[in-house]
């Protein structure tokens, strides 16, 4: 990379029905601001931009079934995503909407520029418009069941268990999103952008450019070798940007169409504030270059469909590189908003600082990989490596300069031990920009923590608390090459633990901001008799009898809702029964008839929604709990007079069995 390059470093554009949680922050924010930070002080040429994503079925869907408008949605939660992303430390030059005019110019700008280039073109195509609402469904106003895995709750854009992308009139049994009402199938008109005609030339990009990931690199080829297709790129809907020809009254461009120029026009509305127009040209004509920071769900649109649209302007440059951080679970467990099963920015902000968070999501694995969020790791992280590897070399070197030469920095002589670990300060600092030059994000986290690693053992081993009465001078030699690893660690970290490293700036009494230093400030030394400040811990340890309410705090377990009394459990009758007869419910896709032979209380009648989980072979003669004493009704003309009990969980239905042999009709207590 030149080092005069004008960059660009976005992050993906936050959609904005929703706050972030800590797995957008790690995959996506964290180490496009990590870069950022580095290359700032690194003296580049360089600026970060984001903006929320504002537009969208999504939205459109949410705000009918709260029966509001879109903008008022998202005007609710821009200030509140920026807010979070700003106080976990994200150092944006500026934050944009993509419901801002010089959005929608751009985005049009785009659009009439690839239509005059002969890259979109219109069609008739088959939609799905419900009878009832009176309108067209586009994307999620249609839900039913995914063609490839048979998933029910698929949507008209995609199905959330196999990954798929689907169009609405893909899906088995569809039905309206707002009304539940089936549609029917009309004719209309749309515009499609030709991804067909940069098959070849997208192949070639990616094979040859040595800058993009193997993750991105891999995933975007495998979709070229499968064959790429046109995207339609309107909808029938008022919420987003008009389609800006004639006869598309009606229409707006799709959202993945108009988000991504969300980079250019909040590029221009940065510009434009700062009263230079044509400031953004820098970055994205001429010699900019541009970096995103992804999540690796959007891998296809970035790598794919986004350059294909820039070649097609041809007067943009393509990305240098799209770095896409993979996914974070939460103990063990996929995070999703639907389920509650996640820790929002806010959430964490109220029990701890934001660097503890920054460090333990950098740390715990490279952003190439998926990773986990354990309370317990994370507690043990916070206490072990920051608490008593970083801050107790910290804390003990500069409390003792206090306590033996009156807070300044002595006047020594140094040995050779002295001085290899003062080399290592410089070995270190190249460590680290080579690895962030290379987005190796952990491994130049390591390595600075090696280099305090490094610093304990020294300190330890010199013993200067021994020393001062025994040999002042090398006491003074200890305390000055240790406080020269204070400063670096310092400097290093600023990119990580932007807090932290400011904290450290100041209680060295270093004049100005370690943000506003150049990189290679770790390597100079501080002069003997500077003064410091007053040292503190860094970090407060997490105790043994604090850890059950940290849990309690950071993880969303659920209520189990309102209690009962015994006594109204015991109005429940449960019983074993033994499957004897089972076929499926002629016209149903989910449901089985059972007869279920219960002993002394007959045998039962039983329709369940169970067909996705067990064919009638593996229930025949299977022994279930059942529910018997539950008021019948009728499905599909047919009487269901007990209940089957089961476990469920996200991608599966067990039935409960009992684990050794018991009689049918045996109760359960």
């Amino acid at each position: 990379m030149e080092k005069h390059e004008p960059l660009v470093v976005t992050s993906a554009l936050p959609y904005t029905n929703d706050r972030p949680h800590l797995g957008h922050l790690r995959s996506t924010y964290l180490p496009a601001d990590v870069y950022v930070r580095y290359l700032r002080r690194a003296g580049r040429d360089v600026i970060f931009i984001c903006a929320t994503d504002e537009h969208g079925t999504p939205i459109a869907l949410r705000a009918e079934k709260e029966k509001v408008s879109p903008k008022e949605i998202v005007d609710r939660y821009y200030p509140l995503i920026r807010d979070d992303y700003e106080r976990m430390g994200c150092s944006f030059d500026f934050f944009s909407r993509t419901t801002e005019k010089i959005h929608y110019e751009t985005t049009q700008e785009f659009f009439i520029k690839l239509l005059g280039n002969g890259f979109i073109y219109e069609q008739e195509l088959e939609q799905l418009r419900c009878p009832r609402c009176e309108k067209y469904l586009p994307d999620r106003y249609v839900e039913g069941q995914c063609p490839y895995c048979g998933f029910d709750g698929a949507r008209g854009d995609s199905c959330d268990s196999c990954g798929r992308y689907l169009r609405p009139i893909d899906l088995k049994g569809p039905s309206c999103a707002i009304c539940g009402t089936k549609p029917e199938l009309s004719t209309t008109k749309h515009w499609f952008f030709k991804l067909t005609a940069f098959q070849d030339r997208l192949g070639e990009w990616l094979e040859n450019n040595p800058n993009i990931p193997a993750n991105v690199k891999n995933y975007a080829l495998g979709w070229i070798k499968e064959g790429l297709k046109d995207w339609c790129i309107t909808r029938d809907m008022t919420w987003g940007v008009p389609v800006p020809v004639e006869g598309a009254d009606g229409k707006v461009i799709y959202v993945w169409f108009d988000a991504p120029i969300g980079y250019i026009s909040s590029t221009k509305a940065y510009f434009a504030s700062k009263g230079e127009p044509d400031g953004w040209k820098r970055y994205w004509q001429g010699n900019g270059r541009a970096i995103h920071f992804i999540g690796k769900d959007i891998i296809y649109h970035h790598a794919i469909f986004w350059p294909a649209i820039l070649m097609g302007t041809a007067e943009y440059n393509l990305p240098r590189s799209i770095i896409a951080g993979e996914y974070l679970t939460l103990e063990n467990k996929k995070m999703s908003k639907s389920r509650g099963w996640f820790i929002g920015i806010d959430e964490y902000l109220k029990n701890f600082d934001p660097d503890p968070m920054r460090y333990y999501l950098l740390a715990v694995a490279p952003l190439e990989r998926d990773a986990d969020f354990s309370v317990d790791e994370f507690i043990k992280r916070h206490n072990d490596e920051l608490a008593d590897v970083l801050g107790n070399f910290i804390h003990r070197t500069l409390t003792f300069i206090e306590r033996f030469f009156n807070s300044r920095i002595p006047k020594a002589t140094l040995s050779d031990e002295d001085n290899n670990l003062l080399a290592l300060v410089e070995k270190t600092e190249k460590e680290v920009a080579e690895a962030l030059e290379a987005f190796r994000f952990r491994d130049a986290l390591m390595s600075i923590f090696a280099l305090s690693h490094e610093g304990n053992k020294y300190l330890n081993n010199s013993a200067p608390w021994i020393t001062i009465k025994t040999d002042p001078n090398k006491a003074a030699a200890t305390l000055y090459a240790s406080a020269q690893v204070v400063k670096a660690l310092g400097s290093l970290l600023s990119p990580f633990l932007p807090f932290t490293s400011e904290k450290i700036w100041n209680v060295l009494n270093i004049e100005g901001s370690v943000h506003k230093t150049k990189w290679s400030a770790c390597k100079e030394p501080m002069k003997a008799g500077h003064e410091l400040g007053k040292s503190t811990p860094l970090f407060k340890k997490v105790l043994p009898a604090d850890v059950g309410q940290v849990k309690a705090n950071l993880i969303p377990f659920k209520d189990v809702g309102p209690r009962i009394k015994i006594e109204d459990f015991k109005k429940a009758k449960i019983a074993i029964g033994e499957v004897v007869k089972v076929e499926h419910v002629k016209g149903s896709r989910d449901l089985l008839h059972l007869e279920v032979d219960l002993g002394e209380f007959g045998r039962k009648s039983c329709v369940a929604g169970i067909a996705k989980y067990y064919s009638p072979e593996e229930l025949l003669k299977k022994k279930i709990a059942v529910l018997t004493n539950i008021e019948p009704a009728t499905l599909f003309g047919l009487k269901s007079e007990v209940m089957l009990l089961a476990a469920e969980s996200e991608d599966t239905v067990s039935l409960l069995s009992p684990d050794r042999a018991v009689p049918p009709g045996s109760n359960i207590r």
